[in-house]
């Protein structure tokens, strides 16, 4: 499993299972193998929230490696570049693969939209790859 999906379930405060014995373990959100991490001998976890207005959408970008999305309100429709969009609801996540131009949106026109991201990367390189 990597860094980023592991802090997925221990940073975000996902649904726990309490057992007999007064331990909590964390509840599997989500789990999927990826391609694209970063190989380098070092790496930087970064942990983002963004709040997304009723109507609004992220800019268009493309990130290096692979990002985790977790919604804990809204639903996040996510248009990835030749590919049908996705909708993660609250209590949700998603991988976002890395390389690829990609638009997410609140499709509410009431409902506020929160997201938290979870990217792991070389050290120093930016989240965004901005598409000119």
């Amino acid at each position: 499993m990597s860094l980023g999906l592991a802090l997925v379930f221990f940073i975000v405060g996902s649904p726990s299972i309490a057992h007999e014995d007064g331990t909590v373990r964390p509840q599997s959100l989500l789990r999927e193998i990826v391609q694209g991490m970063p190989k380098g001998g070092t790496q930087e976890v970064s942990v983002l929230t963004a709040s997304i207005k009723p109507g609004d959408k992220t800019v268009f970008p493309t990130h290096r490696f692979p990002v985790t999305v977790y919604v804990p309100e809204g639903a996040f429709t996510l248009e990835l570049e030749g590919r049908e969009p996705t909708t993660v609801k609250a209590g949700q996540a998603m991988v976002e693969p890395p390389n690829v131009r990609m638009t997410g949106y609140n499709r509410s026109g009431t409902e506020p939209l929160r997201v938290q991201i979870f990217y792991v990367s070389d050290p120093d390189k930016p989240f965004l790859d901005p598409i000119n």
